[in-house]
């Protein structure tokens, strides 16, 4: 029994400790003689008001009156007490860790526990990437990442992995390493129905790594078997060492290059953000599995000045782009988007046309005002008064979302011209936008849904919602589908919840609802409950809605492919776009097929 942390660790920890060093793993910090100065990281601000005088150790908010030493800085930045603070602070600074021979009762349970659970999962990934590297059965996980042209550099900086087809073996090792059951029940590294079962297997797999390179938790892509019957992608959910909605893939390795750039490239995936990190663009960082959060945007502000969103050009990547715009410009982010031409994701631009084509493309990103003036110009008829209102009204969430007032008059003027309407009758709309929205949302829902942010409830989101009226058929639903399956944002989000609920073992309407974080859809979950919608006949209609869901995410993928062999067309004459047009027609070809296979066997038609 190790007792608690001596007072000799704490006084060498506060000696060695340099909050400079510290604070500024967190916040952009300008020296100013003999103090710090920065944007506060406890609330939102322009003009930096936080200081830090490396004398005294402190630090001290002007603006919210927070302050304090080096330790609790690290407390209220990483959420954690003061046991785990001194030890995260020990280890940065190489200060080492004695623990008293006084056995008084400890208050550090929870705090050991993380580190423990941190411990465990470093191991695991070694032994994961050790799988990949240095064994037969993780050759063809290797043979895959390589082909798509991922070096062994980036393989090993990024610790990629591969854990074995063998369900049981992880559990067996770690109990020969003396790990406890109970203590390994607890670890999300393995089934909660099974426990003795591996939750990954025969998956390449990515380890997530907080801001300090440490692992605590891991992605894993499915590669070869039936696709049918399991997810692309498996993510670990919520742990103690964990909560994704306040981490960001890849942020321990782009945090410096976010702070030299001062911008970050927000993307959809491990691969895209391995990608760029590849390439040279070192300051990518991703999501884990969810929309992005206020939590992960300021992970980044204090660092940032310019976000550069980097997500697919689909529906749901164009609703993920518009979000983002919105979340970003209210914490005063300067916001632009990046628009990849001839393929579908940063990866497939490094392996077909190399680092100088995806640079290009970073380079080129446009303004987000330029982005959804364009958007909303495909959407809308701007030669009619209705199609003009329309556009206006689902313009002006972005100008409420900006900071000064110069930015809103100046996007006020460009929306005016863009409309061929005067400055005056732009800003009296503007002014009285509530009013406005009342009377034109009266007899257009759409319009509703689209500025108030209300969810689309479309055939993939009822299908969901009859999910939570027999959720035994979840478990059919999630061996079929994955996110990218949904067109519809809302039906993303909800699905995604539903499967962390699955995972953890509980899919009760109560815990739905604490998992879900739109308020939207908790909304319609009440309403859909309440009313008693789908409450009976639901396993025929959830299996047939589950094919043809299938069935359209297949067609949406041929049409993106025809579009990008299209694009290809009168370019053939150089070598890449000769391999990339034989590569695509091949994708179609498969993807025909299963649409013709699926058609049979749901009834549907197959025709795009």
């Amino acid at each position: 029994m190790e007792g608690i942390i001596s007072q000799e660790t704490k006084d060498a920890v506060l000696a060695a400790a340099d909050i400079v060093s510290v604070v500024s793993d967190y916040v952009q910090l300008e020296d100013r003689g003999n103090q710090w100065f920065g944007c506060c990281p406890f609330h939102h601000e322009k003009t930096p008001s936080f200081s830090v005088t490396p004398e005294k150790n402190m630090y001290y908010c002007f603006g919210c009156h927070e302050g304090g030493d080096t330790i609790k800085f690290v407390m209220e930045m990483e959420k954690v007490r003061f046991p785990e603070a001194i030890k995260i602070l020990a280890r940065k600074f190489g200060v080492e860790i004695k623990y008293s021979n006084s056995f008084a009762p400890r208050q550090e349970a929870e705090t050991d526990s993380k580190e423990l659970y941190i411990d465990l999962y470093n191991r695991v990934a070694d032994m994961f990437h050790y799988g990949l590297l240095k064994t037969e059965a993780g050759k063809f996980a290797l043979d895959y990442i390589t082909k798509r042209g991922i070096s062994m550099a980036t393989i090993e900086k990024f610790k990629l992995g591969y854990s074995p087809a063998d369900r049981s073996w992880l559990k067996k090792f770690l109990r020969s390493k003396n790990f406890s059951d109970d203590f390994l029940a607890k670890s999300g590294l393995f089934s909660k129905k099974y426990p003795d079962i591996a939750f990954f297997s025969d998956r390449l797999m990515f380890p997530i790594f907080d801001r300090r390179g440490q692992a605590v938790a891991f992605g894993g892509r499915f590669l070869r078997g039936d696709p049918e019957k399991s997810p692309k992608y498996l993510n670990s959910g919520d742990l103690i060492q964990y909560k994704k909605g306040d981490t960001l893939y890849a942020f321990n390795f782009a945090k410096n290059s976010i702070r030299e750039n001062k911008k970050v490239i927000f993307c959809e995936g491990y691969m895209d953000c391995i990608a760029y990190h590849q390439c040279g663009i070192t300051y990518a960082v991703a999501p884990l599995g969810t929309a992005l959060t206020d939590d992960q945007i300021k992970l980044v502000r204090g660092f940032a000045d310019t976000v550069l969103l980097s997500f697919d050009s689909d529906g749901a990547g164009q609703a993920a782009t518009q979000r983002a715009i919105l979340m970003c410009r209210r914490q005063a982010l300067t916001v632009k988007i990046i628009r990849l031409h001839n393929a579908k994701d940063p990866a497939e631009i490094m392996l077909n046309f190399g680092s100088e084509t995806l640079t290009n493309e970073v380079n080129n990103a446009i303004l987000d005002s330029d982005y959804l003036l364009s958007f909303l110009s495909q959407k809308y008829q701007k030669d009619t008064p209705e199609g003009k209102a329309k556009f206006a009204l689902e313009f002006f969430p972005y100008i409420d979302a900006l900071q000064t007032d110069i930015q809103k008059e100046s996007s006020l003027q460009i929306l005016g011209q863009t409309l061929n309407i005067s400055l005056e009758s732009i800003k009296k709309d503007f002014n009285n936008r509530e009013d406005v929205k009342k009377r034109t949302l009266a007899t257009h829902s759409e319009v509703q849904a689209s500025i108030q942010n209300e969810v689309i409830v479309n055939a993939e989101f009822r299908a969901l919602l009859a999910v939570l009226s027999d959720t035994n058929q979840f478990e059919l639903m999630q061996s079929r589908l994955t996110e990218d399956d949904f067109e519809n944002p809302y039906a993303r989000i909800l699905f995604s919840t539903l499967k962390e609920c699955y995972e953890a073992g509980d899919l009760s309407f109560v815990s739905v609802l604490s998992h879900c974080n739109h308020g939207g859809i908790k909304q319609k979950i009440t309403e859909s409950v309440s009313k008693g919608e789908f409450a009976q006949g639901t396993a025929q209609s959830i299996a047939e809605s589950i094919g043809q869901l299938k069935i359209n995410s297949l067609k949406r993928r041929r049409r993106a492919i025809l579009e990008q062999m299209a694009s290809l067309q009168g370019q053939l004459n150089i070598r890449s776009n000769q391999e990339l047009m034989t590569k695509l027609f091949e994708q179609k070809k498969l993807i025909d097929e299963k649409i013709n296979r699926k058609g049979l066997e749901y009834g549907s038609g197959a025709g795009s």
